[in-house]
Parts: C-alpha cells; sequence; structure tokens
C-alpha cells in the first residue's frame, strides 16, 4: 500500500449565479476548499468541501495545522481508518461544521484517489445502483422571487425535462406562502412535483398552520421547517403530516441522522457529503436510511452528489443548483436526468488554469511527509 506523502490546499471563491434568499440568510459566495493528495505511487486526489461566504478560513487553518500533517504517511487505501483517525484526534472540536467540512475535503480526496488507482467511477466503486437520476431545480425558487416568477421558471424547467422544482416559503403570513405554491401548481398542473424548504424559520406551531395547505397542494416534502436540533419537534409534525418531512442539511455527522430515524421524526434525510464529512459518512447515512425505507435526496453540491445518488438504490432525485461552472465542466445532462460521471474518480473535469487564477491570495500552502 502507497503512503500519503503530500497535500496542498487552497480555496476558491465563487459568486453565485443568480441571488439566493431563502427564508434566514443569502447565499453571499461559495467559499471553496480543495484538497489534493499525493502517494508514494505517484496516484493524485483531489477533494473539496465549501461554505456559502464565511469560515472557509477557519477550514483552511484546520487543514493546515491539524488534519493534513496528522494525515501525512497514512496509507491512502484504508479510507475508514483515515476518517476515523481523523475525527479522534481532534475529537474536542466535533460534532461540528468546521470539523466535518474539513474531513469531507480530505475524505472526497482518497476518494477520487481510489477511483483513479482502480480505474472505476465513483458510482460504481460505491455502490453501482444506477447511473442516472431525475432532477429538481431549486435555482428558480428562491425566497425573494415573486409567484408569477416562480411559475415561469418551473414552466421552462418543465419544458427543459425536468420532473420538479423546490419553492423555498417562509413569508410572515401563511397567505404568502400559499399564493406561492398555488401560483406554481396551477400553472404546472398536478403531475409536476413541488417541494417546499422553509430553511429552519418557523416555529412548530406556524409550521402545522402550514400542513392542511401542503397536503392539498400535494406537495413533495416539507424541508427543514423547524431548527435542525428540534428532534421533538420534527417528530411531532411528521406524526401529523401526510407530507414528508425532510431534514439533513444543517446535520453534521451519521450519529445526528440516527436520532431523527430513531425517534420517526423524518420521511426523507439529506444529508450534504461536504456537511456530513465526506463519503464514508455519506454511505453510511444512505445506507442506514435505506434499511428503514426511508429516500435519501441530498442538498447542493450536484455535480459531487450526482455520483453518490447513482451509487445507492434509495435516492430518487438530484437537486439541480449549478455552481462550478466557472471552474469545472458542465454535470452531464440528458434533459432533466442528471448522468453518473464514468471517468475514474469523482469524475470532475477540473479547469486547473481558471483554479489557479481563483485562488484567495494567501490561501494556499503545501504539506509534505517529514523524513524519516
Amino acid at each position: 500500500m502507497a503512503r500519503i506523502t503530500s497535500a496542498n490546499a487552497f480555496m476558491v471563491d465563487l459568486e453565485p449565479k443568480v441571488v439566493r434568499t431563502d427564508a434566514i440568510q443569502s447565499f453571499k459566495s461559495q467559499e471553496t476548499i480543495f484538497v489534493v493528495l499525493c502517494d508514494g505511487d505517484g496516484a493524485r486526489g483531489m477533494g473539496y468541501s465549501y461554505t456559502i461566504g464565511d469560515g472557509g478560513a477557519s477550514i483552511l487553518a484546520l487543514l493546515k495545522e491539524t488534519l493534513l500533517p496528522r494525515l501525512m504517511g497514512q496509507e491512502a487505501d484504508r479510507i475508514e481508518a483515515i476518517w476515523q483517525d481523523l475525527l479522534f484526534c481532534s475529537h474536542a472540536t466535533a460534532v461540528g461544521p468546521i470539523m466535518s467540512l474539513g474531513l469531507a475535503a480530505i475524505d472526497t480526496a482518497l476518494w477520487d484517489m481510489r477511483g483513479c488507482k482502480t480505474g472505476l467511477a465513483l458510482h460504481v466503486l460505491a455502490g453501482g445502483a444506477k447511473t442516472s437520476v431525475p432532477m429538481y431545480t431549486t435555482e428558480g425558487g428562491w425566497l425573494h422571487l415573486p409567484p408569477e416568477a416562480l411559475a415561469e421558471d418551473a414552466k421552462a424547467a418543465k419544458a427543459a425535462g425536468f420532473l420538479g422544482s423546490k419553492i423555498k416559503i417562509g413569508t410572515p403570513s401563511i397567505a404568502g406562502d400559499t399564493a406561492r405554491l398555488e401560483t406554481v401548481r396551477m400553472a404546472l398542473g398536478d403531475e409536476y412535483e413541488i417541494m417546499t424548504d422553509a430553511n429552519q424559520s418557523m416555529t412548530a406551531a406556524e409550521a402545522l398552520r402550514r400542513v392542511p395547505m401542503l397536503e392539498r397542494l400535494g406537495i413533495a416534502w416539507f424541508e427543514e421547517p423547524l431548527p435542525s436540533d428540534d428532534i421533538a419537534g420534527h417528530r411531532r409534525l411528521q406524526a401529523q403530516s401526510c407530507v414528508p418531512v425532510a431534514v439533513g442539511e444543517s446535520l453534521y455527522s451519521p450519529g445526528q441522522f440516527a436520532d431523527y430515524v430513531a425517534a420517526d421524526a423524518c420521511g426523507i434525510v439529506q444529508a450534504d457529503v461536504a456537511r456530513v464529512g465526506g463519503i464514508t459518512p455519506w454511505l453510511k447515512i444512505a445506507h442506514m436510511a435505506e434499511a428503514h425505507n426511508i429516500a435519501i435526496c441530498p442538498h447542493f453540491l450536484m455535480e459531487l452528489h450526482v455520483s453518490l445518488v447513482c451509487a445507492v438504490p434509495n435516492a430518487p432525485w438530484l437537486e439541480y443548483i449549478p455552481q462550478l461552472e466557472d471552474i469545472a465542466s458542465p454535470m452531464a445532462r440528458d434533459g432533466g436526468r442528471a448522468l453518473a460521471p464514468e471517468q475514474p474518480g469523482l469524475g470532475i473535469d477540473w479547469d486547473h488554469d481558471k483554479l489557479a487564477a481563483l485562488t484567495v491570495a494567501g490561501s494556499a500552502f503545501e504539506i509534505r511527509e517529514r523524513a524519516q
């Protein structure tokens, strides 16, 4: 087995393609943290993680001072052992976003390296359940958009082959949310799926008030209605709703998902591969959900998630939010279906010249294995 001999890390700051607002925040930028690993055989793997505008420097500091030095000399093929070792070497900072986002950049690089060394695409390496997946679009459903604009975007998406749209809710009144969803439903018909996302903005009472309206309009799911740590509230809401409650965008470990599943507090899990710490824990969450007959519909990062949702049998959707097209070739599509990359590893075709040009000044560094 070959040992990890060097690591490079850097950050690229990407502006959103469109204005992105929800009930609690605006997407300022995508701080994209990259890790490039090399082993003693000369093999290379490139992984990444992200924030939506703040905290990238903290992730880079954790990588530089703790995680990447600890990684040097470890056997690249032992991905599970590496993940556990890095988690526990700084266990006081886990579970939480900074640790998980740092681990994810390393873990995805290790899986990329494994794929490149074996010649296998990630969706095959991780399970190989299917080769394509339907998409729904979130890009035209942001909260600042009026109902008519939501409907026009959904009609364009349907014409392009998409099977669903996500609409942000959480306006000050139930009437405002109702107007948004009714306009889209009337324009698109009953066969088109409409997902909703409240982004943790509601009290339990306000969320429950919206359930009859969501049921009447045939909504596919009610995402993050309550704060992410309110498992009991989500359990009560799930028990009183025919619309599945979706959670996971703001959870950071398999154990947090296990708590939700054990409490019957969700109908759909939405693990984000970066926010849970990488591909290694993401697959555990996906298979735990499968064992409980629950779908996994991950949040954001479509260029990476396309391979993961095609790896497992219980992932019916991919969320469409394009963000990497300035630094990578567009994700392969066939109308409203995303196609799993066939190239070895992550299958993302990075534009290294653009990455170099867009690297944030002072963010890049290298760690090397010390001579024995």
